[in-house]
């Protein structure tokens, strides 16, 4: 196809959101263009290399390029914006074809159907924006459904109070390998009356086609995969779009513009191209999933006369209500030389995995009322096996006194070779507030002379409250297991990697962005297909989510373009 075609479809981004749009539309025989801003590396390009996929920015920009802004509260409780650049905090993620998805741990859990509905279930928390979504878990479970066969999730079914309903009986790939101290998990919380459940994971645990399974690098979260077991949007799905002669990737496509046409419609795409030069891509229906910070980024810049706060924004919502998942991580020590040497060595073993998780804490009582609130999720994982990472957080103690020499020596050794870490994260809902959410520094530019995106953080003190005590229950269960230096921090503080809402959708198109199909209100031909759309973000991972609703969004687009042709 020529890049002066004007396509059926313009899809920015080529993640989680863009994936499952390419996958449908390449296949239902229309013409489809990719625009990515970062470069296309092949599954031949990855290594388990930490110097490369986690202490350089290679699948990240350069900050001196392409910095971020980010406003945080002072010690004065003042807002503070400062520049990524200036002060290396990394708000980035995986910047390929595939996004981040190419270097996610692949943790999926479906949101459970209170999470549709948090404002007519649970009330409202004074100082947060909750809003219940337009669509139901219903509308979406068939969806999820189908990532389960063709993103490929490997796992078990065990039937919990908060189980999500299901339309099948069992994941379509069995478990994958597990470490002995999933059983010691499992016991542990028996005993405190705790259900703990296998936790599925985006990675096939079989052959599923040109995939091969899982090799148990012992490198998975923050690696692109060898064997391409994991789910990434690039291999589950853009590798088939591209086999239907439709599709078209174009990496290196920082996309910074989209112009109207004077009648509320997108004519065009602009981006620069791997020189800097600025081109276009004409499209009858333009998809943005370029992540939610950078997507709010892209519609504000898009001013014109039709919109002169921003594309799609002339009602001042977009950036506005932006989520990330709020919670925390904790962990304990197991000693080898505590264990006869066969659960040593079982406990010892490299690349299988934990995988297992606690859902009976997604619903709690209000410490001080009694009144039911929404609870969270806990995850169980070992310390990640990064050796130069690792080395560097253990050259302090634990009273702050630094290491080194002799000490340092022996400790290192002892750590590496004598102590085997298991860690937990826990996962909150991040609610939406007046002071979390995307706009344009006027003072910061990227390389390109465009302003960045700068990013207010302000969380909820609700979403501490629920961490803390669901933080205090998992230190429970490490208590039970034995485990030494038993730790819990629970932060305000967003992981950059799970960001949602700034273009949030809805049945008011005074109060929301996108309708319920992810469609602006205001622009008939612009659909919105990451996280973007999320009123909330549930008290799990967003990537299974995100994925179902793009598949289900890409059906809605189909139907347009047949009544359209």
């Amino acid at each position: 196809m020529s890049k002066k075609e004007k396509y059926d479809v313009c899809i920015v981004g080529s993640g989680a959101g863009a994936g499952p749009v390419i996958y449908e539309l390449s296949k239902a025989g229309f013409k489809v263009m990719v625009l990515e801003k970062g470069p296309w590396y092949r599954t031949g390009d990855f290594s388990k290399d930490e110097m490369v996929a986690t202490r350089r920015s290679v699948y990240t920009p350069n900050l001196k390029d392409e910095p971020q802004v980010i406003e945080d509260l002072n010690e004065y409780n003042e807002w503070e914006a400062k520049s990524t650049y200036d002060t290396g905090r990394n708000f980035w993620n995986g910047n390929c074809v595939g996004g981040s998805t190419n270097f996610m741990s692949g943790y999926f859990s479906r949101l459970k159907p209170v999470d549709f509905k948090l404002l007519s279930t649970y009330g409202e928390i004074p100082g947060a924006n909750i809003a219940d979504w337009p669509i139901s878990y219903d509308d979406l479970e068939p969806y999820y459904e189908k990532v389960e066969r063709l993103v490929g999730i490997s796992g078990k079914i065990v039937p919990h109070k908060f189980m999500s309903p299901r339309s099948t009986p069992d994941y379509p790939y069995p478990p994958l390998a597990e470490n002995i101290v999933s059983s010691w998990i499992d016991e542990a919380a028996g005993k405190l009356n705790i259900q703990s459940i296998p936790q599925a994971r985006a990675i096939l645990s079989q052959q599923k086609d040109e995939r091969k399974a899982c090799y148990y690098s012992n490198f998975c979260g923050s690696y692109g995969c060898s064997s391409d077991a994991k789910g990434s949007s690039r291999v589950a799905l853009i590798h088939d779009a591209l086999k239907t002669g439709n599709c078209a990737v174009m990496p290196n496509a920082k996309v910074f513009y989209l112009e109207t046409n004077g009648n509320y419609r997108i004519k065009k795409a602009w981006y620069y191209d791997l020189f800097g030069q600025k081109k276009s891509i004409e499209a009858k229906i333009f998809v943005v999933a370029a992540q939610a910070v950078e997507t709010s980024r892209l519609l504000l810049m898009s001013r014109n006369k039709e919109f002169p706060d921003g594309l799609a924004n002339n009602n001042g919502q977009v950036g506005k209500n932006l989520i990330f998942s709020a919670g925390g991580v904790g962990g304990g020590d197991f000693y080898y030389d505590e264990l006869d040497a066969e659960l040593a060595k079982e406990l010892a073993k490299p690349g299988v995995f934990v995988n297992r998780t606690i859902q009976d804490f997604y619903e709690l009582r209000h410490p001080k009322t009694g009144k039911k609130i929404k609870g969270g999720t806990v995850d169980f994982l070992f310390e990640h096996a990064n050796p130069v990472s690792k080395a560097i957080r253990e050259k302090w103690d634990n009273a702050g006194k630094l290491r080194w020499g002799t000490e340092l020596k022996q400790h290192l050794y002892r750590y590496f070779t004598g102590i085997r870490k298991l860690k937990f994260e826990i996962f909150v809902d991040w609610l939406p507030t007046d002071n979390c959410f995307v706009s344009l520094s006027s003072k910061v530019k990227d390389k390109w002379g465009d302003p960045v995106a700068k990013i207010r953080t302000g969380n909820h003190p609700h979403d501490l409250m629920v961490g803390e005590i669901i933080a205090d229950k998992s230190k429970q269960i490490l208590s039970k297991m034995g485990a030494h230096n038993i730790y819990a921090s629970i932060s305000g503080t967003p992981p950059n990697n799970l960001q949602a809402g700034g273009c949030r959708f809805g049945n008011n198109p005074q109060k929301t962005v996108l309708n319920k199909y992810c469609q602006a209100h205001e622009v008939e031909n612009l659909f919105v297909t990451d996280a973007s759309f999320m009123p909330t973000g549930g008290s799990l991972t967003f990537t299974w989510t995100i994925y179902a609703n793009s598949f289900r969004v890409a059906d809605y687009i189909k139907t347009i373009l047949k009544n359209n042709n």
